[in-house]
């Protein structure tokens, strides 16, 4: 456990936190499809930076997204994903260059607010029509790309994108999982840039996908066809829960 506590550089109460909380979020991706990261990134932010986190994220969603990826390329829409992803490249050095250069705090409360604002959005079912229009799938990769950068949130953008689209639901969800796979590749390159990547962020990563594998791989056999329609809006207010909670929290501090 020592060893553990070194090298990911916790308490051994923040370690145990961590875990639970990574594998909750595990589960939650696995039965609702969304709000890994999101979920992560509310709880986990009074214990670590978001400039931490989003390392943190990355590796989950990656181990999270080679679970589903197999799935997402047999029903994915290739022309969506690509403009999802050439907008994200552009907007995601944005996003990193801001939580690389604001104070932690001022990014902490940037990225709970950009957090409870997508999950009320997505909560209200807002639909902007334009988002269904090719300059609005660059829009929202760009959108999304930025948002990951901040808070590691682009999936509930794209989220967003999906709504407004008037495409079958398999097709949509398999291209959101084959976006968050590409645009992983493409986050590693700008946060490799950064030098996000070092031995600590390694090892952080590496010890938690694999309790977020466990969490995916649990909601999905937890997974009850009849329950769907409950999943999503249990999972976008418990966001706006943690989210409004973290930042009255910074208030009172």
């Amino acid at each position: 456990m020592e060893t553990l506590l070194g090298l990911t550089n916790l308490s051994q109460l923040e370690f145990w936190i961590c875990l639970i909380v990574i594998f909750l979020a595990g589960m939650v991706r696995g039965f609702s499809g969304f709000a890994l990261s999101a979920l992560v990134m509310a709880a986990l932010v009074v214990i670590l930076p978001p400039i931490e986190l989003i390392v943190v994220c990355w590796f989950l969603e990656m181990s999270a997204s080679l679970l589903m990826v197999r799935d997402g390329v047999r029903q994915w829409d290739r022309a969506v994903v690509t403009g999802l992803v050439v907008g994200s490249g552009l907007g995601l050095p944005v996003g990193l260059y801001l939580t690389n250069t604001l104070p932690i705090e001022t990014s902490k409360a940037i990225a709970l607010g950009v957090i409870l604002t997508l999950a009320a959005l997505q909560l209200l079912k807002v639909r902007a029509a334009f988002l269904a229009t090719r300059p609005g799938v660059y829009l929202s990769g760009l959108t999304a790309g930025m948002a990951t950068g901040l808070a590691s949130v682009g999936g509930m953008v794209v989220a967003l994108y999906v709504l407004a689209r008037d495409a079958p639901a398999n097709v949509m969800r398999a291209s959101l999982v084959m976006y968050l796979f590409c645009a992983s590749l493409v986050s590693f390159l700008f946060m490799n840039f950064y030098g996000m990547f070092d031995g600590q962020a390694i090892a952080r990563g590496l010890l938690f996908a694999p309790i977020c594998m466990a969490g995916v791989i649990a909601g999905q056999k937890l997974f009850q066809p009849r329950l769907e329609p409950y999943y999503k809006p249990f999972c976008l207010c418990l966001l706006m829960l943690l989210a409004a909670a973290g930042l009255a929290r910074m208030g009172l501090a």
